[in-house]
């Protein structure tokens, strides 16, 4: 069963993470799972202290040569009657410093336990959705 946009975004916000799906300028695509935080329809993640070899990463590389991205959440259950996903489809834009970026920390600071001690350093991304859709077994 499709679901309303609200309901996709209500089950989308409540979740602890999602995967990221960008595609460079020719098309190829790369997905990564993300931690993320939303604010009215705008979804922020962040580069963070995990390790990593740089900070120029190719979801941030994809993203300033492509910006269409998709956003998906899901639950699975052996019970495939309580199989659901949601997505959230927009433009993102890498945040690199300013006022937006430093809020988007602090807002996933409050959401994340393991960043109240560690906020993340590296750059932010704002994904300005443009369309929440999902699908409900039931």
């Amino acid at each position: 069963m499709k679901l309303s946009s609200l309901v996709a975004r209500e089950r989308f916000v409540a979740s602890p993470v999602a995967r990221l799906a960008t595609a460079d300028a020719q098309g190829v695509p790369h997905a990564v799972p993300v931690t993320f935080v939303a604010e009215h329809d705008v979804l922020y993640f962040a580069v963070d202290h995990k390790p990593k070899s740089t900070w120029n990463l190719r979801r941030l590389r994809n993203i300033r040569e492509n910006p269409s991205v998709a956003v998906l959440v899901d639950q699975y259950d052996e019970d495939w009657s309580s199989l659901w996903w949601a997505r959230a489809d927009g433009r993102g834009e890498v945040l690199e410093e300013g006022q937006e970026r430093d809020r988007a920390v602090g807002l996933l600071c409050g959401k994340y336990d393991q960043y109240k001690g560690c906020p993340p350093e590296g750059p932010v991304v704002a994904i300005h959705v443009e369309q929440w859709s999902g699908w409900a077994f039931a």
